[in-house]
Parts: C-alpha cells; sequence; structure tokens
C-alpha cells in the first residue's frame, strides 16, 4: 500500500515559481516511477512529468523548460519545482505512482493558482 501526500500549493504572480512536494509512504515508493498529473474542471487529468526510479524524467511539452522533477528516495518525496508559471497553469495537481493496474495511486491533490 501507498499512501501519498502533496504539498505546496498556492497563489503565485504570472512568471512566479511554485515548488510542489509529493511525500510518499511503504517501502515500494523508491522502486517504482512517479508522476505529476493536473486536472482543470471539465478536462481530462494530463500528465505533467514522470520520473523513473534510476531518475531518468519525462516531461509533456508544455512542462520543458520551465518544470523539474526530482526525487529523493532516501527521504521518500518527489518534487516539482515550476518556474515561469502562467494563468493557463492554474489547475489542481496531483501525484501518482502506477504499480499495477490494481495498484495505481493517487494524493489528494494541491491547488496552484496564477493569478495577479
Amino acid at each position: 500500500q501507498v499512501q501519498l501526500v502533496e504539498s505546496g500549493g498556492g497563489l503565485v504572480q504570472p512568471g512566479g515559481s511554485l515548488t510542489l512536494s509529493c511525500a510518499g509512504s511503504g517501502s515500494i515508493f523508491s522502486i517504482y516511477p512517479v508522476a505529476w498529473y493536473r486536472q482543470a474542471p471539465g478536462k481530462q487529468r494530463e500528465l505533467v512529468a514522470r520520473i523513473f526510479s534510476d531518475g531518468s524524467t519525462y516531461y509533456e511539452d508544455f512542462a520543458k523548460g520551465r518544470f523539474a522533477i526530482s526525487r529523493d528516495n532516501a527521504k521518500n518525496t518527489v518534487s516539482l519545482q515550476m518556474n515561469s508559471l502562467k494563468p493557463e497553469d492554474t489547475t489542481v495537481y496531483y501525484c501518482n505512482q502506477f504499480i499495477s493496474t490494481v495498484n495505481n495511486y493517487w494524493g489528494q491533490g494541491t491547488q496552484v493558482t496564477v493569478s495577479s
């Protein structure tokens, strides 16, 4: 069983930065990939970035060059550094760890609002 808890969301001005953190429980957290997704009201949840157990990363096009995902396996945490934020980045961000179709874990989400 894995539990994921996000933190770090909030209100930021356009062009500003935020760092989201995902704290995972369980001994297997460091073994499997962890991803950040986001979901705006009325839209499908979309992938933002994913980090694998070896530290390799994947970013969706809108996140490339602005966002950076990292993990600290010793602390069971995954962070998402978000820079040059835009109003369209406003939404709820979720941490996810997919282990299998029956073991697909989500956090509760953290709200990010980019507004002047």
